[in-house]
């Protein structure tokens, strides 16, 4: 997204009149998820500030702090003390979408029920024109590396107990770090058909914009 991120960090990048990141706030909150940690590195203290406290969106919004990007699970590991002892959503602060985010509700009681067996759950869209070979695939609602792909829409649910043990400070990716759960089948899925965009390049962005300006 350079060079719009090199002064500006990526989430607060704005289509349709406001933040990528103000977007998945509200939606978060209008699906009846309230309790947010965010976690930033590179000009962290922009989201910081365009965010606070989170009480304006009727949030309660936390921050963890990163020295430098840790990656998905790896920042999850490093938050870890913020999130609890139950399961909980991790959603990028970069993607657009319309996902019905209190849908994952369900899943979340289902995973703390069916914990060790069941301990996360993925969304998965079509594979986008920059990710052609996809992630992994979706047989009978259970996550899978062989199969038909599609791609990991940065969008899960997880068990706090699946991060224990890691490094809160090392970098670490979603994958190929899961991939154990996976190929246990522990993790259950969803392809989600709707709206969802991960804007890569600063076209990307334009064009969302135009599409969601009135």
């Amino acid at each position: 997204m350079r060079p719009l991120s090199d002064t500006v960090p990526k989430p607060l990048l704005a289509v349709g009149g406001k933040p990528l990141i103000v977007w998945q706030v509200e939606r978060l909150v209008a699906g009846g998820i309230t309790g947010i940690v965010v976690n930033h590195s590179h000009l962290g203290a922009q989201i910081e500030a365009a965010l606070g406290d989170g009480s304006r969106f009727g949030a309660a919004i936390r921050h963890s702090r990163e020295e430098e990007a840790l990656e998905t699970a790896g920042g999850v590991a490093h938050a870890l003390h913020l999130l609890g002892d139950r399961p909980f959503v991790v959603v990028s602060g970069d993607i657009w979408t319309e996902f019905p985010y209190r849908s994952l509700l369900a899943r979340a009681a289902e995973i703390e029920s069916g914990y060790p067996a069941h301990c996360a759950h993925f969304v998965l869209v079509d594979n986008p024109p920059f990710h052609p070979g996809g992630d992994m695939a979706l047989l009978e609602g259970r996550i899978a590396r062989e199969g038909a792909r599609l791609t990991y829409a940065n969008i899960g649910v997880f068990h706090p107990k699946c991060f224990a043990g890691l490094d809160p400070d090392r970098r670490l990716a979603l994958f190929p770090w899961s991939y154990a759960m996976v190929e246990a089948g522990r993790v259950s899925g969803e392809h989600f058909h709707g709206r969802w965009a991960n804007l890569g390049t600063p076209r990307d962005l334009e064009q969302l914009d135009k599409e969601l300006s009135p």
